[in-house]
């Protein structure tokens, strides 16, 4: 597993190297959250915890400004989950894959967006050996509050859908949960 997130990072910072030289409008966003789950059915129990976020995104339309933004994006991201009781561990999840944001307004100082994502990830659980492999479904809106300078902060709500299927179980576990966060985009 560990071949591989290494494998995604080197491949992650090459496309950013190379799309980076070229003439298309970028962004990048880092944020931070609270993740609250309200359907957890691994028998380790995290209700909540805390997670952060750096995001790449290419600009697809809107450029001139004088139409509305669309982004395509890739994020990567890392949650803890906290336990509930001293008997449950601490989880950790790894989140990599696609974004797409909609800004639904263009030349207001308080955006609003849209967005939807779809990730991988990968589930460890302190002291216990390997990790599960999980489809992450997100849908998030939010608000980017322009400035004059060069750092835009943003505010929004998430939504998100896990699923962790095993061979041999007829039913996967899966995680439900509301997220918050905020970040700044440059």
């Amino acid at each position: 597993m560990k071949i591989l997130t290494f494998l995604f990072l080197t491949f992650y910072i090459l496309i950013s190297y190379s799309y980076g030289k070229s003439s298309v409008s970028k962004q990048k966003s880092i944020e931070i959250g609270y993740k609250n789950n309200f359907n957890f059915t691994f028998e380790n129990k995290a209700t909540s915890g805390m997670m952060a976020l750096f995001d790449y995104a290419w600009q697809l339309s809107g450029v001139d400004g004088t139409s509305k933004a669309s982004f395509i994006s890739v994020p990567i991201g890392y949650a803890m989950l906290i336990p509930n009781t001293n008997n449950d561990k601490l989880i950790k999840i790894l989140s990599y894959g696609w974004a797409v944001r909609h800004e639904l307004a263009n030349d207001k100082k308080i955006i609003p967006f849209l967005g939807y994502a779809l990730l991988l990830n990968q589930l460890s659980i302190d002291e216990t050996e390997g990790q599960v492999f999980g489809h992450q479904t997100k849908f998030d809106f939010g608000i980017n509050i322009l400035n004059p300078s060069y750092v835009i902060p943003y505010f929004k709500l998430e939504y998100s859908f896990t699923r962790y299927p095993s061979l041999g179980n007829k039913k996967s576990d899966k995680i439900q949960s509301f997220e918050i966060k905020g970040g700044i985009r440059f």
